[in-house]
C-alpha cells in the first residue's frame, strides 16, 4: 500500500526516512523553511548503531570519502601544550573514542542525503507547515504559503524546537526540554600555518571551554562553552546576532590560550551560531496521524555526540514499521515508539554531575581534571576501553526489517 507522506525538515532526519520510504513506493514530500538547500553547519558523527544503518543504505562508502580528516581530540593547556592526546579508533573494532572515524561536516551529509533522494522524493524549499488538522483517513495540512495538502501522514523532522511537536503535545504536557545549564557559540575562522587538523580542547576557570577543529584548508570551527545555571542567561540565544557575539566577547576575553584570535575572528564570521544545550524528552512522540523524528521528539544533546545516530536510526524504525503496517498506521507508529525508545532512553543517559566536572571552576580544579586526563593518556586506558568495548550503545540491537531489504543498495 502507497502512503502520501509529508516530512516537515530537510537536514539530516527527514531525507534519511524519506530515502527509505521513497524506494519501498509511497509518495514522499519533504517542505524546508530556507529557500534553498540547507548545506552548512558545524561538525557532526556517526557512531554506534549509526553506522550499520547507513551501512545498510549504501551510503558508507560516500560518506567515507567526503569525512573531515581529524587524528583525534588533544587536551592543551594555555601555551598550547597538549597535556593529552587521545586519538580516533579507526581499527574497525570496538566503540568510537572522542573523534568518530565518521566525522563529517553537516553540509557535506545534507548534500549526500539530497543526492540520494532527490530524484524520487519531491523537495519544496522556502515554505513550511503552519497548522494542520486531522481527521480519520487524512490530516489537512496549511503551509505558510498559504496552500493546503491532504497526507496519510505529517512527520515533523522539525528540530529541536519543533512546531510539531508543539502542536500534539497535550496542553499540561511538561516542558520538553531538559536542561543542563550550558550555552555553545560556534562559528568558523581563517585557518594559520600553526593550525593543523587534530581537534584541540582548552579548559580556563569559570567553567569555561574552547574547542577548535579543522575541517579543510582555509578554515578552522571554534567553540566557545560555558556552563552556568543562571536563568537570565537562557534569553541570549534568543537575542540579535550582535547582542549575542558581544555576549560571548566579554564572557571570553580574558580566558587565555588563542581566545583573543578566535574573538577577533567572530567578529567578520558569517556562520555564527550561539544555542542552549537541551535535551528533548517527551511521552508523546505521535499523536494520531503525526509522528516525531529525530531532535524534534528526541534530541540527545552534543554531549551524547548521538543526535545525527539517533535521527539515523530513528528514521530506519519508522520506514520499516510504515512499511510492515501500511494498512495500519496506528500499529505502525506505536511500534515506532515501542522499539526506538529504549535505545532513546541509553543514548540519552546523560550523568550531569560528571558532564560538570568538565568545567572546572578554579584553575585548581583545572589542574585535577588534566592530571586525570594525562593518567588515562599515559597507561593508554582510554583507547583500551574504546578497543574492547561493543560498538552498539545499550546492547540495542538494530532491527531487521524484510520490507526494507530490497531498498538497501
Amino acid at each position: 500500500m502507497s502512503l502520501k507522506i509529508l516530512i516537515c525538515g530537510g537536514g539530516c532526519g527527514g531525507p534519511a526516512l524519506a530515502y527509505w520510504l521513497a524506494r519501498s513506493g509511497h509518495q514522499v514530500t519533504i517542505v524546508e523553511r530556507f529557500p534553498v538547500l540547507r548545506a552548512s553547519g558545524a561538525q557532526i558523527d556517526i557512531r554506534a548503531q549509526g553506522i550499520e544503518t547507513i551501512k545498510r543504505m549504501g551510503l558508507l562508502d560516500i560518506i567515507r570519502s567526503k569525512v573531515v580528516n581529524e587524528p583525534g581530540v588533544s587536551i592543551v593547556d594555555a601555551q598550547n601544550k597538549p597535556i593529552a592526546t587521545f586519538m580516533a579508533n579507526k581499527s574497525g573494532q570496538g566503540a568510537q573514542t572522542f573523534t568518530s572515524e565518521y566525522e563529517i561536516m553537516r553540509g557535506d551529509l545534507v548534500r549526500v542525503l539530497y543526492d540520494a533522494t532527490k530524484d524520487n522524493v519531491k523537495y519544496i524549499f522556502g515554505i513550511t507547515v503552519e497548522s494542520f488538522d486531522q481527521h480519520e483517513d487524512k490530516v489537512l495540512v496549511h503551509f505558510s504559503d498559504g496552500r493546503t495538502g491532504t497526507f496519510d501522514l505529517l512527520v515533523g523532522a522539525d528540530g529541536q524546537g519543533s512546531r510539531i511537536r508543539k502542536a500534539i503535545l497535550p496542553p499540561a504536557a511538561p516542558e520538553p526540554y531538559m536542561r543542563v545549564g550550558i550555552y555553545m557559540a560556534y562559528y568558523f575562522v581563517p585557518r594559520t600555518e600553526a593550525d593543523d587538523s587534530m581537534c584541540r580542547s582548552y579548559l580556563c576557570p569559570g567553567r569555561r571551554m574552547i574547542v577548535s577543529r579543522s575541517h579543510n584548508d582555509t578554515e578552522i570551527q571554534v567553540y566557545l562553552i560555558f556552563e552556568d545555571d543562571a536563568e537570565d542567561i537562557r534569553s541570549i540565544p534568543r537575542a540579535g546576532v550582535d547582542q549575542q557575539k558581544e555576549f560571548w566577547t566579554q564572557k571570553f576575553s580574558n580566558a587565555g590560550w588563542q581566545a583573543d584570535r578566535f574573538l577577533e575572528g567572530m567578529k567578520t564570521t558569517e556562520n555564527f551560531y550561539c544555542q542552549e544545550i537541551v535535551q528533548v524528552q517527551t511521552d508523546t512522540w505521535y499523536k494520531g496521524r503525526v509522528v516525531l523524528l529525530g531532535d524534534a521528539g528526541y534530541c540527545p544533546s552534543p554531549f551524547t555526540a548521538m543526535g545525527t545516530t539517533a535521527s539515523f536510526v530513528g528514521a530506519y524504525v519508522l520506514a520499516g514499521e510504515l512499511n510492515r503496517h501500511a494498512q495500519n498506521l496506528p500499529q505502525a507508529l506505536a511500534n515506532y515508539d515501542m522499539i526506538l525508545r529504549p535505545f532513546i532512553n541509553e543514548i540519552q543517559d546523560l550523568n550531569r554531575p560528571l558532564l560538570r566536572l568538565m568545567f572546572p571552576k578554579s584553575q585548581i580544579g583545572i589542574s585535577i581534571f588534566h592530571w586525570i586526563a594525562w593518567f588515562f593518556y599515559y597507561t593508554g586506558i582510554y583507547n583500551l576501553m574504546a578497543r574492547f568495548s561493543k560498538e552498539e550503545r545499550g546492547g540495542w540491537n538494530l532491527p531487521d526489517y524484510s520490507e526494507l531489504k530490497q531498498c538497501e543498495q
